[in-house]
């Protein structure tokens, strides 16, 4: 067990836009956006913000943003690679520079514009056959659902999962969507008939086992813990955070190493409670990176909350539903009935839990885990009170 970062640092402010298809924002004024409504949560000025972290996929935004939000002399920036598997990573690379004196606030953020097709990687195809996509597109495997579909088939085939365990996943998820007035599918139930009765994506994939596409913005603010105390928000500390990169992965594609069901969750786990004084039975809810349902099992079984073949099973009985779950996960409604922006809603998601001000509030939470994608190079958090 190594100390780390462990409670070094907390989540102090945090923001978003409205979700939505279509909207008239650019990526850039979302971010600006939710970064000064999360300055305002926290308490502070613009000025007192030294410290930025992001996704890649932000295209190098440090300047415009510090220059629009007016923010202080920055002097620590990084960014995350590997799209949903950043949105933990992120927030641990703050807490890192935080922690370690680099900066004293940081911001971390995700913006997106995905909503039209057009923006989606597997519509451009001058990178439908870049880097390692030459080994898959050509041969049908086109978008991420294909590939997901296919570990899935995998997964049934050794293990004996249904698609009633995937329903299990997405009308959960749409539960927790249905009382949260903020999220995509706050007004739009969903029943076991009407998923097995939906059109299929990519077999064993249906409509409702993928997320959705959104446009929108989120940001957290991080400081160190002595100075959140001095806040008015109720300090979320960042317990414990790792990355995971397994031997032989390839992203996405995890069909040429010894197990293709062994993704880099198993990596970033034992790293994770390695730095963790928490573990899997002691954690009151979960924010599991759910761009497909098929990544909640595998992910179960990665941070050890099952044996290596149980996570479909786990999902039985209302396992993951609020109030009464073993394990309420996505109290919000997650990527699949939220908003889709990489994940990165799952953080903001397990604040509000510790905060105390969930729509799908778990009666006295004291911890959360967050997670970000499996299949890529990931990330994950442990929050607490």
């Amino acid at each position: 067990m190594t100390r780390g970062i462990r409670d070094r640092t907390a989540i102090v402010g945090m923001a978003q836009t409205k979700f939505g298809k279509g909207l008239e924002d650019s990526e850039l004024s979302l971010a600006c956006q939710a970064i000064a409504g999360a300055i305002a949560d926290a308490g502070l000025r613009p000025s007192d913000v030294d410290g930025l972290a992001s996704f890649t996929m932000e295209e190098m935004r440090e300047v415009e943003v510090a220059r629009n939000v007016g923010l202080g002399d920055i002097t620590f920036f990084a960014q995350i690679s590997y799209g949903g598997g950043a949105g933990c990573g992120v927030v641990g690379h703050a807490a890192l520079a935080v922690a370690e004196g680099q900066c004293d606030v940081a911001v971390v953020w995700r913006a997106r514009k995905r909503a039209a097709r057009s923006s989606r990687v597997w519509m451009q195809t001058t990178r439908r056959l870049s880097d390692h996509y030459q080994w898959a597109r050509p041969f049908g495997v086109i978008r991420p659902v294909d590939e997901i579909a296919l570990l899935m088939r995998r997964y049934m085939h050794e293990y004996g999962a249904t698609r009633d365990h995937l329903a299990n996943v997405a009308i959960a998820f749409r539960k927790h969507a249905n009382r949260n007035p903020h999220a995509q599918m706050y007004e739009k139930t969903l029943t076991r008939e009407q998923y097995m009765n939906a059109r299929w994506i990519s077999e064993p994939l249906c409509l409702y086992d993928n997320c959705l596409e959104t446009d929108g913005a989120l940001a957290v603010v991080i400081t160190s813990a002595e100075r959140a105390r001095d806040l008015p928000q109720v300090p979320v500390y960042i317990h414990a955070y790792a990355q995971g990169l397994p031997q032989q992965h390839q992203t996405m594609l995890n069909y040429y190493c010894d197990d293709p069901l062994t993704g880099p969750a198993w990596a970033c786990a034992r790293r994770l409670w390695a730095n963790s004084d928490i573990r899997p039975h002691d954690i009151n809810c979960a924010q599991i990176y759910d761009a497909f349902s098929p990544l909640i099992p595998l992910s179960l079984e990665g941070y050890g909350f099952c044996k290596r073949g149980e996570g479909a099973a786990y999902t039985d009985d209302g396992a993951l539903e609020w109030p009464n779950g073993r394990l309420p996960t996505n109290t919000a409604g997650g990527g699949m009935s939220e908003a889709y922006v990489h994940g990165f809603n799952l953080v903001l998601e397990g604040v509000r839990q510790l905060r105390g001000t969930s729509t799908s509030q778990v009666e006295d939470a004291a911890n959360c885990l967050v997670t970000s994608g499996e299949g890529v190079p990931t990330s994950a958090l442990l929050l607490r009170r």
